[in-house]
């Protein structure tokens, strides 16, 4: 079990090689000192930050980012290093928040490199501090262990490493700064041009090996959620209990390269088919989109990478857009403070000229960059246009035509749909929201008024339905993309008030059995699924696998709940807890549809749950960012269009080749 320690506390290590990961739903910078046996750093040399990753033992992240990861190997330490503190810090002058009491509450945890967590700690208690040790892992008497700091600096770098014993502490903070405001800046470029033709595999910036569950492009806003990536990019997208994840990564692309698409799973097989060749362009014009133009092993995973590669097109080009215009506006202030500085300007018409001038410069500045932006939506709506009708029923959204041809698969898909994702800018451009099967972590649709941004949802009731309804379009779609007997999904709905969201499911016969109702039936359905994660992790550790009783159910698991925390004591609380952490690896996953305001008098101690939760939403919401560049995505959930008889049409055949399978 992971231990949730609070400041002051610590917890034993049993392992060297380690994983601090940070989520701080903002752009940080992450770094590390190494300490003597008083905890004091010797020089410059024994801190890994963005200018100087590296160090024996040691590697963090090279930028600012909102989740991170760092590297650790105790075994690979100097003998004479006792203890590598954590510090996070907000980068300065990127526009971002000056203190951590105007950011959301950083959250750290140490964990095995299979993710397995060992310890966690959620900061709280900051306000003006801009810098603050978050935990260190120590020797004592010859075993390691990490302690929760959480000591803050409202003097930032530059006083907290004066602290850790480093007389050249300003400038080390200023070098740290300067690094992280290049790195920023290199993450913000403009997208390199399209391959040329005959050559659709996709470039980038940075390192793209395609992403999962824990390391996809996205992290909620304010909290940790989906899809946390690691060090500004996202994992390969091996789970925990993949072989392929023990396998060392593909070495990363340089600057502008290509991507390696090929699967961590057949690295050493044969190369993959070549991807559909586009149609010859005009002389001059970019090259015509074709869908499946990445490389795969399938159709299905080329659509799936090329999806994806749209996806960080539209994220860098957007950012380039932004960039250039923050560089207009910030030029423009400069310009027009020099004219109002100089009294010369005030009198006549020399400081109107000039502030003619640089209002034609910022709007030439402006203009020059939304030229660039709609020449890159251009192709990539173009792009969309062949990629939507072309992807399959997992991938496709409730309206697709590939529904009407519906067949319950023989295996399952590498992912499935859960949305769309857009930004201001680019409008009304969509890009699919394809998340990794099977999944490793649980959904949470957000039934609470936050959940409607635009304040539209007065009636607290009309929303819960909604996302309730959310839910059931989710499971569904889970329900269909997975064999017939490799998916069972149980339902947990205290007061019924699901009940007329619940019926397709209901009437379908495709649930384990019905709904379970009040406190009686939460405790009946979490007991039973406790026992099958406890039953499972057992043969797995004792290497006794095929060794589960007769008849035992190896269906990957869904658990829908409803209303929470109604119905829930403090037991049951605690066991949802628990499934929520253990339950993914053994197959057992869960989705929630609650208000997390309602659980507020749990405090802190539900806190663990929500970050665990993948947070959706029942309406359009801007609470979704990419790690890379920090853009908040409006997520649209995949609802069905109204009146459509498509749920009803899948959830049948899910039924019947069910029954064919008993």
């Amino acid at each position: 079990m992971t231990a949730e320690l609070v400041r002051g506390q610590n917890h034993p290590l049993s392992r060297a090689r380690l994983e601090v990961r940070v989520s701080a739903g903002t752009p940080i910078v992450a770094a590390a000192t190494l300490g003597d046996e008083n905890g004091r750093a010797h020089s410059v040399e024994w801190v890994a930050h963005p200018g100087a990753p590296t160090l024996p033992g040691l590697e963090v992240s090279r930028q600012a980012a909102a989740d991170h990861r760092l590297a650790v190997d105790l075994d690979a330490l100097s003998a004479e290093v006792h203890r590598v503190s954590v510090l996070l810090a907000l980068p300065v002058g990127v526009g971002g928040p000056v203190s951590f009491g105007s950011a959301a509450v950083p959250f750290v945890a140490v964990t095995g490199l299979d993710g397995t967590e060992v310890a966690s700690y959620t900061i709280t208690g900051l306000d003006a501090e801009s810098a603050v040790v978050a935990l260190e892992l120590y020797r004592r008497q010859g075993a390691w262990k990490v302690r929760a700091v959480g000591q803050g600096y409202a003097g930032g770098l530059a006083e907290l490493l004066t602290d850790q014993g480093l007389p050249q502490a300003p400038q080390l903070a200023t070098s740290i700064n300067s690094a992280v405001v290049e790195g920023l800046a290199r993450s913000l470029q403009a997208p390199p041009p399209r391959a040329p033709e005959g050559d659709r595999s996709r470039q980038t910036a940075t390192s793209a090996l395609g992403p999962d569950q824990s390391g996809s492009p996205y992290t909620t806003q304010g909290t940790t959620g989906p899809y946390g990536g690691a060090q500004g990019r996202p994992d390969d997208g091996a789970s925990a209990t993949d072989p392929a994840a023990a396998q060392p990564p593909p070495a990363a692309p340089s600057s502008g390269g290509p991507i390696d698409y090929s699967h961590p799973r057949r690295q050493n097989a044969a190369p993959p088919p070549p991807p559909p060749t586009a149609p010859p362009a005009e002389p001059g014009q970019p090259a015509r989109p074709v869908a499946g133009d990445a490389t795969g092993w399938s159709m299905d995973e080329r659509l799936y990478n090329q999806v994806w590669g749209m996806f960080e097109d539209l994220a860098r080009t957007t950012a380039a857009y932004r960039s250039a215009v923050d560089f207009a506006d910030t030029r423009l202030e400069k310009e027009l403070d020099q004219v109002l500085s100089d009294p010369r300007s005030r009198i006549g018409g020399r400081g109107d000229a000039a502030r003619e001038t640089a209002q034609a410069k910022h709007v030439q500045l402006v203009d020059q960059a939304r030229e660039a932006l709609e020449r890159d939506l251009v192709q990539l709506t173009a792009e969309a246009d062949v990629v939507e009708p072309a992807l399959p029923v997992a991938y496709a959204r409730w309206d697709n035509p590939a529904w009407h041809a519906y067949r319950v698969p023989m295996e399952m898909p590498m992912a499935f749909r859960l949305g769309d994702l857009q930004l201001p800018e680019s409008d009304p451009l969509r890009i699919p929201m394809l998340v990794r099967l099977p999944l490793e972590r649980g959904l949470w649709i957000d039934a609470g008024r936050t959940a409607a941004s635009d304040g539209s949802f007065a009636d607290s009731h009309e929303l819960r339905q909604l996302a309730m309804e959310s839910a059931v379009a989710h499971t569904a779609r889970l329900l269909a993309v997975h064999p017939a007997d490799e998916f069972t999904v149980h339902v947990v709905d205290p007061a019924g008030s699901g009940a007329q969201a619940l019926a397709p499911l209901v009437r379908a016969g495709v649930l384990a059995a019905p709904p379970a109702v009040g406190a009686a039936g939460v405790a009946d359905v979490l007991g039973r699924l406790i026992q099958r994660v406890d039953l499972v992790q057992m043969a797995v550790r004792g290497g006794a696998a095929d060794s589960l009783p007769p008849g035992f159910d190896t269906s990957q698991q869904l658990l829908v709940v409803n209303d929470f925390p109604h119905g829930f004591d403090d037991r049951a609380v605690n066991q949802l807890r628990y499934l929520a952490d253990e339950g993914p690896v053994v197959g057992v996953h869960l989705m929630m549809v609650a208000d997390r305001e309602e659980s507020s008098a749990y405090g802190p101690l539900l806190d663990p749950l929500w970050r665990s939760l993948l947070r959706l939403t029942p309406v359009p919401d801007d609470h979704l960012a990419d790690p890379w560049v920090g853009h908040a995505w409006t997520y649209e959930p995949p609802l069905v269009p109204h009146g459509s008889q498509v749920l009803e049409q899948v959830l049948a055949q899910v039924a019947a080749a069910r029954v064919k399978y008993r």
